[in-house]
Parts: C-alpha cells; structure tokens; sequence
C-alpha cells in the first residue's frame, strides 16, 4: 500500500461499538491523510446507525464533522491546536470511548503478521486483518 524510506506501510482505519468489538476496517497508505477517509468508516459495517463517531485529531476537519451531523451523529472529534474558533463545549464523556478503539487496536496489533505486515499486496494483508478482528470479535463473545 505504503511506501517510505522504511518500507511498506499501511493505516488501519478501524470502526468499532461502543464496547470495542469491530465492525468493520478500511486499509490505507501510512503517508496518507486520515480525513478523507471518515466518511469511508462512516458508511462501513452493518446497516445501524450510530449516536457518536469518536476521533482522533487526524479526522478533525470541517467537512468530516458536517458529514456526521447531516447523518445525525455526534461528531466527538478533538480539534488541532492550530485550529482557530474552535467551540467551548467539547463532549469529553462521549471521547473517553476512545479508549475503547485504542484497545481494539493493541489486540489487532498482537497478531505478528498484523504488527510486522508480513504480507506485500493489500488483499492478502487485509484478509490476515480481517481473520485476526474475527478472532478478537469471537474472542470477546465467548468470554462475556
């Protein structure tokens, strides 16, 4: 997908629910953007529509934020630093979800052929990124 100085690399843009299981992954070059890409995640999965679409400041865009509230979702995106008019409230209850994400993404990333991209074409990674989140979402239905 990627490539720099260091070799292959490649973005995991991942949707989850609320508890962290996934719903669905969408496979990026590492040079590239995040923002492009929210409406992407937004669309993926099955066919429910969520009250919250959690971030980091790699999605922060005026364009990914009006996306989500025509879909009527919650966009808990934080803002750059750089970003001027940035508002008051900001939903900090609803970006401690995060976390969540952030977990999915360390047990993915315990899978060896996930962490070191094993695999050269985008189809084969993807298929072994899909295997190990079916693994984590089995996983996490059989111990609750």
């Amino acid at each position: 997908m990627g490539r720099s100085r260091g070799g292959f690399s490649t973005k995991i843009h991942l949707k989850t629910d609320w508890a962290g299981d996934p719903l669905g992954f969408h496979l990026t070059g590492g040079e590239v953007s995040d923002s492009p890409h929210f409406e992407t995640l937004l669309d993926l999965g099955p066919d429910i529509t969520p009250r919250a679409a959690v971030g980091d400041k790699g999605y922060d865009a005026k364009a990914n934020r009006q996306a989500a509230r025509s879909r009527g979702i919650c966009p808990a995106i934080p803002y750059r630093t750089t970003t001027k008019d940035k508002p008051k409230f900001f939903p900090k209850a609803l970006y401690r979800g995060r976390a969540r994400i952030e977990q999915t993404m360390g047990k993915l990333k315990r899978f060896k052929r996930v962490a070191l991209r094993c695999e050269k074409t985008d189809v084969n990674y993807g298929s072994f990124v899909a295997l190990a989140l079916s693994f984590i979402l089995i996983k996490s239905v059989h111990t609750t």
